[in-house]
Parts: C-alpha cells; sequence; structure tokens
C-alpha cells in the first residue's frame, strides 16, 4: 500500500511537470511558426531573426527536455522499463546540453531583450552554465555507478531547464504588484523563477536521501 502511494505521487509529480513544460512549449511554439512564416520583424524579435538557428534548437531541444525529463523522475517508469529510462536519459542529456549551450551562446551573442539590464544577462549565463555543468555530472556520475549522485544532478539540470515555466508564473504574479514591469522587477521575478526551482529540488534531493537505497537499481543503471 505504502509503495502504491510513492508510485501515485510520483505520477501526480510528473503530471504537474508536464503542465508546467506547457507554458514555455506554447512560447516556442509560437516563436517557430513566428521565425519560419514571415512575421514582421519588431523590436522585441529582432535579435531571433538576426540569428534564428540557435533559436530553433533551443526551442524544440527545449521541448524534449522538458517533457521527457518529466518521465525519467518517475521512480515507477524507471523500475518497470529500465531499458527505456537508460535510452530515453541518453537524449535527455544532450537535449538538455544543447539547451543550455543555445541559451548560453544566444546571451552573449544576441541582442539583449527589452527591458533587462547587466544583472539579468549574469543570471542567465550562470544558471546555462550552472545547467550545463549538472547535466555533465549527473552523467559522469551514473558512467561510474553513482545513482544518488545522478539523481541529485540531473534534477538540479533539470530544475534550471524548466525554470521558464516557473518564470512564466513569476512574472504573471508580479505584473499585479508591477505594470508596467521595470528592468529591476523582470530580473527579480526571472531570478525567483530559477530560485523556486532548484529550492524545490534540493528539497527533493534531501528527502529522497533520507529513503533506503536500492541495490539493484545501480546494477541496472551500468548494464
Amino acid at each position: 500500500m505504502k509503495h502504491q502511494t510513492k508510485t501515485s505521487a510520483g505520477w501526480m509529480v510528473t503530471a504537474g511537470l508536464f503542465l508546467l513544460s506547457v507554458i514555455p512549449l506554447a512560447g516556442g511554439v509560437y516563436r517557430l511558426v513566428e521565425l519560419t512564416g514571415g512575421a514582421p520583424i519588431t523590436p522585441a524579435n529582432a535579435r531571433f531573426f538576426a540569428s534564428p538557428l540557435p533559436v530553433e534548437v533551443h526551442i524544440v531541444t527545449g521541448g524534449v527536455f522538458a517533457l521527457l525529463g518529466a518521465l525519467q523522475l518517475a521512480t515507477g517508469l524507471r523500475r518497470r522499463w529500465p531499458a527505456f529510462h537508460r535510452a530515453a536519459g541518453r537524449l535527455v542529456v544532450i537535449c538538455g546540453l544543447l539547451v543550455g549551450l543555445m541559451g548560453v551562446w544566444m546571451t552573449l551573442f544576441s541582442g539583449r531583450q527589452p527591458g533587462t539590464g547587466d544583472v539579468l544577462y549574469v543570471l542567465r549565463l550562470l544558471f546555462g552554465s550552472a545547467m550545463i555543468g549538472s547535466l555533465v555530472l549527473g552523467f559522469a556520475a551514473i558512467r561510474r555507478g553513482d545513482v544518488k549522485a545522478h539523481r541529485a544532478w540531473m534534477a538540479r539540470g533539470y530544475a534550471i531547464g524548466l525554470g521558464a515555466g516557473t518564470q512564466a508564473l513569476t512574472q504573471m504574479v508580479g505584473s499585479f504588484f508591477v505594470s508596467p514591469p521595470t528592468e529591476l522587477s523582470t530580473t527579480l521575478l526571472m531570478g525567483a523563477g530559477w530560485v523556486i526551482n532548484l529550492a524545490l529540488a534540493e528539497w527533493a534531493i534531501r528527502r529522497r536521501a533520507g529513503t533506503p537505497f536500492r541495490r539493484p537499481e545501480t546494477a541496472i543503471a551500468r548494464t
């Protein structure tokens, strides 16, 4: 009964992550249509039209990373279909690295988003680099058979990658208090999205650290 309760809770978390992913996915689809459909160039989208390929790669790989990554966190799926978990995990890592790399590339070489400043510029570089580093460390951990470290680093990388969904919510709430948004409010609300996600990831990591470790999963993960 306890196992069934944990499994149900895990699938509820996965469903919640799917819903959170819908927000940036919808924005990404809109941006792709805009880039491929000959939409008029405006000050808000000019930087995307100037270099569309990184934007398109960022959006497509971001969608795969968000949706497939949510499934990777489902404990029931890992136990029932370990082969799928391993194969999907490799794709998640590849897509996540591309998301992070394209995000850092666009921050460095594309024009800045109107209404943003130096602090948000630094935050984007910081969290983008942290996402890349987390995924690399997570992959390295599973290669040496350290499942706990693998889960922890992958959870951190996924939390940062899903920051766009939480940022949409923080900005929505912030619009009730600061309208139109200022450079400071935009920076704080964007930063809050990453911080909230990482805080929840760390809470989940520490909560799981108190549960017994299952040796069979280590053997499965290394095959």
